[in-house]
């Protein structure tokens, strides 16, 4: 498997280390609005890989410069060991050694031939680490043998640094495992991949997008609603994903591509002009409770391919950091932090109004306990691109069994998906249109968004359509509301679903006022508080239409039924 593939899914994790004090920035101001913006500098640690020429010695090397380059910015950042490399004297005295004071050492949840035989479990692989979902995660082995998994990797961890770590990580973690890692080690946060399709053979779609979540206790990729239902660990997720293009890459292959902060692309991380434009939307622009982003990058792509990216982009993180505008931190810190903030998963938007390919696209993202959103304009039209509903309840296929093969996939409960309901330039979306007397119908853009914070729970996005009728459309932590502010008589207008012909949709029964669907043999309600739902009639090239009642539409997004 190409290594440029496995970047598409670095997910890290932070472990709070023996001594360490809280780093300057923990105490920053919230960017002087309340809202913190928080990154943090995650670099995780493997012993060997396989796929490397002189993997230990590059890996190893890769690791010493990287603990040189936040030291000399004086800059918190995360280690997270691979058991193989926990075990490594090499690295033990490194981290605790040249390590500065305020950075912490933590966990890496891949398994390794090494930490598999200490648990007394047979290992599968070719090599002695490999990248099969049903061998190097605990996806692929029971839940006893989950638990014996955490018990020598934590007695370990606790036998080198004198304390178990705070912070655990990975691609993805099971439900079972991170509450087993809560309920006997007290673990504080934990991290996992950004929503992606195929990278690798892991598929993680549909869920809190970006900022972080407390997971549900039967799936620990779905934000839960209460705090009965959750798993009191916020999940952060990887990786610094591009708002815009990072969703409908690779549409149509069988993996997307990657375009994140990670300094090994050249045409993101790597970049400095993209580099500018991704903070520009995580540091100055509303983001409603806090805003995120994970720097750093895995060992396995050797210093030589990330020296360029990650030495242009940690003065950055410096200069920002010293302008107070974000605050640089260890994971355990930021866990602490949340845990002390939100109760339950905050609502969270990302808002990006530039475009660092100059085509004139914008996106905003809006996150809460029960739903994300997102709205695109792009090249001249617009449309909710994504709306995908959380529910506590729906249960992993793998929190009871193992997961078999070399995949493996997390979903939540869509309502519109414009990557998989798409295809080629055809995209699905929820689309705005006009509607005449005689059944005509015109797609409307909104030209000019302007995007308001309303307290913390509340974001507002006001626009125009190109004959001047204004339009705000509010996201709530429980719905979203769609209003016409248009003075004109007669003027008439829907959203409405389109998607690419074919392809299998979760509706089962469309009525006035509810869809009612099922995804993964899991049943969900849309519930219309305000306006009609219309079930398309034959030769329509639109799934339903939305109609306003006095003016407005307002979805109810907490799937009651």
């Amino acid at each position: 498997m190409a290594l440029k593939e496995k970047i598409g899914l670095v997910c890290l994790l932070c472990l709070f280390c023996v001594g360490c004090k809280t780093s300057p920035d923990a105490t920053a101001n919230d960017n002087n609005t309340g809202s913190p913006r928080i990154i943090n500098i995650i670099n995780f640690i493997r012993q060997t890989d396989y796929r490397v020429e002189n993997a230990d010695s590059l890996l190893y090397e890769t690791v010493c410069e990287q603990v040189k380059l936040v030291n000399k910015y004086d800059l918190p950042a995360t280690f997270l060991l691979q058991y193989d490399a926990l075990i490594n004297p090499l690295y033990q005295d490194l981290l605790k050694g040249k390590l500065n004071a305020h950075s912490e050492i933590g966990a890496w949840w891949e398994l390794t031939q090494p930490q598999i035989e200490a648990a007394g479990i047979k290992w599968r692989g070719e090599h002695s680490w490999v990248s099969h979902a049903n061998i190097a995660f605990s996806t692929g082995y029971s839940k006893e043998e989950r638990e014996r998994l955490v018990d020598v990797y934590m007695e370990k961890f606790k036998e080198i640094f004198g304390t178990y770590p705070k912070s655990v990580g990975s691609w993805f973690i099971d439900a079972h495992t991170l509450a087993y890692m809560y309920d006997k080690y007290q673990i504080v946060a934990s991290c996992n991949c950004k929503d992606q399709v195929g990278t690798d053979g892991y598929t993680l779609w549909g869920g809190y997008w970006n900022q972080a979540y407390y997971p549900s206790r039967v799936n620990a990729y779905m934000p839960a609603q209460t705090k009965e239902g959750q798993i009191p660990v916020p999940i952060f997720r990887m990786l610094g994903s591009d708002p815009i293009y990072q969703y409908d890459d690779g549409l149509g292959q069988e993996r997307q591509g990657v375009i994140s902060l990670e300094p090994v692309y050249e045409k993101a991380g790597m970049d400095r002009r993209w580099v500018d434009y991704f903070l520009e939307s995580i540091v100055n622009q509303p983001c409603l409770a806090f805003n995120y982003a994970q720097a750093g990058q895995e060992n396995s792509f050797t210093w030589s391919n990330m020296s360029k990216g990650l030495e242009m982009q940690i003065p950055i993180l410096d200069s920002l950091r010293k302008e107070n505008k974000i605050r640089v931190e260890t994971l355990g810190e930021s866990g602490k932090w949340f845990k002390e903030r939100f109760e339950v998963t905050p609502v969270t938007a990302v808002t990006t109004l530039t475009d660092i390919r100059g085509e004139g696209n914008k996106t905003v993202w809006f996150n809460s306990r029960y739903y994300r959103a997102n709205l695109l304009w792009e090249k001249g039209t617009f449309r909710f691109r994504d709306i995908h509903l959380f529910d506590e309840n729906y249960k992993s296929a793998y929190l009871d069994e193992p997961g078999d093969g070399n995949q493996f996939l997390f979903y939540t409960l869509p309502v519109v998906d414009g990557f998989m309901w798409s295809e080629g330039m055809e995209r699905a979306g929820l689309r705005l249109v006009r509607l005449d007397k005689d059944g005509g119908k015109e797609e409307l853009t909104l030209d000019n968004p302007v995007v308001t914070e309303i307290g913390k729970d509340t974001l507002v996005v006001s626009a125009e359509d190109p004959e001047g009728h204004p339009f705000e459309i509010t996201f709530y932590e429980t719905r979203f509301e769609v209003l016409s502010l248009s003075k004109e008589v007669g003027f008439s207008w829907a959203l409405e679903l389109k998607v690419t012909a074919g392809k299998e949709l979760p509706f089962t029964i469309i009525e006035d006022k509810a869809i009612n669907a099922s995804f993964d043999g899991f049943n969900y309600v849309i519930a219309c508080e305000k306006g009609h739902i219309k079930e398309s009639v034959s030769g329509s090239d639109y799934v339903f239409r939305i109609l306003p009642s006095d003016k407005e539409i307002i979805i109810d997004c907490t799937n009651a039924k």
